[in-house]
């Protein structure tokens, strides 16, 4: 996951800071999140998901489908 949360970032031209601000956080925090210092919160996955527009289980590894998944 954590190798994920930084490629995410890196296809997106953004950077810990941009990411961090986005979260309303520091970015210590959201390095401690890059790099597996710290667990990432439920509620922190679901906000990435919304940012980078894709899903919790793509950034978990669970699947390698970039699109979220259909709300109907």
């Amino acid at each position: 996951m954590y190798k994920r949360l930084k490629e995410l970032m890196e296809d997106h031209d953004l950077t810990q800071s941009q990411i961090s601000k986005y979260l309303n956080m520091s970015q210590t925090g959201y390095s401690k999140y890059e790099t597996g210092e710290n667990d990432v919160p439920t509620k922190i996955l679901i906000e990435l998901a919304k940012f980078y527009k894709t899903s919790v289980d793509y950034i978990l590894e669970l699947t390698n489908e970039t699109k979220p998944y259909n709300k109907e």
